[in-house]
Parts: structure tokens; C-alpha cells; sequence
């Protein structure tokens, strides 16, 4: 599991979240049922070429006529990496994300080369508002 995927998971699953159950799954094995089934999300990619990993663009391709209208309002949050550039990647994720009504509960993380403490820390920080944002529901 990528690093930083690892540290959502991990705040996701801090004290006093014990309520929430974290099921990550990776872009090219999710299904209609994975996101109808999910109180929230928080999607990660790398930023390929300016853009989103062509794994989650094919997820989204794949679920979104299943699930738009029908998960409207629930949080999510974005994890993007990248060697040089993340904005492309981030206004993609947007694009879909807002067609669906998805409401973003916290600041994208992105991150740009070598991964660093800052950034595990803001995706600890990440996972565990995103998880808290589903008891709200």
C-alpha cells in the first residue's frame, strides 16, 4: 500500500473513530456496490502527465451513471501526488466529484516529489476528517 494511502487509512482509523469501518480498494477493482456502500471517500492518485491516474478515471467511468443521484452529500477528500505538477490531476477529480454532488470535507493534499513528514501528517490529518464527516451522516 502506498504510503500515503496508508497514512489516510491510519487516521481514518484513529481514537475515537471506532465506528468507522475503512475498506480501501484499489481504482481498477472498484464497483457500483464498493460506492454505494461507502458512507465517504477519499480518493488518492498519482498525477500522470497532468492528470489523474487513468485507473481512476476508468473507475469513475465505470460507476458513475450507477451512483449519480444517489450519493449526493457524501464527504470525501483527494490525495494527489506528483513528480512536478498536481493541479491537472486535482481539476479532473473535481470536475467528476462535483458532477456527482460529492461534498469535499478538507483541503486536497498534494504533494510534489519525495514524500515528507508534512505530508504523511496532512494525510493522517486527512483520513480522520473524512472518517469523522460520515458519523455526521
Amino acid at each position: 500500500m502506498p504510503v500515503l494511502v496508508a497514512a489516510v487509512c491510519e487516521g481514518a482509523s484513529s481514537d475515537g473513530l471506532d465506528e468507522v469501518v475503512v475498506h480501501p480498494v484499489a481504482a481498477l477493482e472498484l464497483t457500483s456496490a464498493d460506492v454505494l456502500a461507502a458512507a465517504g471517500y477519499i480518493l488518492a492518485t498519482p498525477a500522470n502527465l497532468g492528470y489523474m491516474s487513468g485507473a481512476l478515471k476508468h473507475a469513475f467511468d465505470t460507476t458513475y451513471s450507477d451512483v449519480l443521484g444517489l450519493t449526493r452529500g457524501r464527504p470525501f477528500g483527494v490525495v494527489i501526488h506528483g513528480e512536478s505538477d498536481t493541479a491537472g490531476a486535482l481539476v479532473g477529480v473535481e470536475k467528476v466529484t462535483t458532477g456527482l454532488q460529492w461534498r469535499l470535507v478538507a483541503a486536497p493534499v498534494e504533494s510534489i516529489g519525495v514524500v515528507g513528514d508534512l505530508e504523511i501528517a496532512a494525510c493522517v490529518e486527512l483520513g480522520a476528517v473524512v472518517a469523522a464527516s460520515t458519523l455526521d451522516l
